[in-house]
């Protein structure tokens, strides 16, 4: 099935996005998480790798795990970091074999300590350029982008950010995954301006319920992400507090959520964090929403 299949007219596409765990326990763990979330079947259920591709290894056995217990669709994350072209093909013809149905095919961000992203000799510079490596020599593989509705952070303007993501999108990208955002009408706005220049793919809101003061700290020093002051200070007033933080952020995601669906969105991408119980609580607010109207 085509991967922007699973976001047309009519319906609200669902995918999740893992990330290799670090040990036997870990691995245990996260099988367990995604038999729960299951529950929702997802169309798609991603996984990314850590930093210069320290764990790409681990990121095939996970896809593979993952659809041949649960018969799902699996997307292995691909960045040019640290690879020459012939590395990426080396992975491309791994995750072929692997039966991996789609690629994220993202530039990625530098290697810790560097501020800079320095592409390697006989490597790529931009994720517009993997996309077009795959889309002629992998044509098999459905390809996903990122967004940012806030603008990536090393971007000059929003508009050279929009035009960034229209060269991946023209080069062949099939649906476009959004950065984490916390404001619906960032969103919206960047919809409205993904339309007004002719973006013709899905545009897949990325979704993390943010349930710990501790969590949403780190968000916006590594992603730049806008926090609205109210939800902030909400964590804040019961920090010490974990079961009340939790029901917090479900609370604001599911309230996020369905302000999404009723906007129409594609899709939903949840952030999970190899973990089921935040989003599963949305998810079955939303399916009880869905249910009472």
């Amino acid at each position: 099935m085509k991967l922007d299949d699973y976001y047309q007219s009519g319906r609200t596409g669902l995918s999740f996005e893992l990330f290799p765990p670090k040990t036997p326990a870990g691995e245990a763990a996260l099988i367990k998480h995604v038999g729960a979330l299951m529950e929702f079947h997802p169309d798609v259920i991603t996984c990314t790798y850590g930093a210069g591709g320290s764990t790409q290894d681990k990121t095939l056995e996970v896809v593979r795990q993952v659809k041949q217990k649960f018969g799902v669709p699996v997307a292995s994350h691909l960045t040019c970091v640290g690879s020459t072209k012939q590395q990426l093909r080396d992975y491309l013809d791994a995750a072929s074999q692997q039966r991996v149905d789609y690629i994220v095919a993202l530039r990625g961000d530098p290697p810790h300590g560097e501020k800079e992203f320095r592409p390697m000799p006989d490597g790529l510079s931009h994720a517009n350029e993997l996309v077009a490596l795959i889309r002629s020599e992998y044509p098999h593989f459905g390809l996903a982008v990122g967004g940012y509705p806030e603008m990536h952070q090393e971007a000059p303007s929003p508009e050279i950010d929009l035009e960034n993501l229209k060269r991946k999108v023209d080069a062949g990208a099939d649906i476009v995954i959004t950065q984490l955002f916390y404001n619906n009408e960032d969103f919206f706005s960047f919809r409205d301006r993904c339309d007004k220049i002719g973006l013709a793919v899905p545009l897949i809101p990325g979704i993390l319920p943010a349930t710990s003061y501790s969590q949403i700290q780190r968000l916006a020093s590594l992603c730049g992400t806008n926090l609205p002051p109210r939800f902030v200070q909400a964590l804040v007033d019961c920090e010490d507090d974990a079961e009340r933080q939790f029901k917090i952020g479900v609370d604001y995601a599911i309230a996020q959520v369905n302000e999404l669906v009723q906007q129409q969105v594609a899709g939903l991408h949840f952030y999970v964090l190899n973990k089921s119980q935040a989003t599963s609580a949305v998810l079955a607010a939303l399916e009880r929403s869905e249910t009472k109207r």
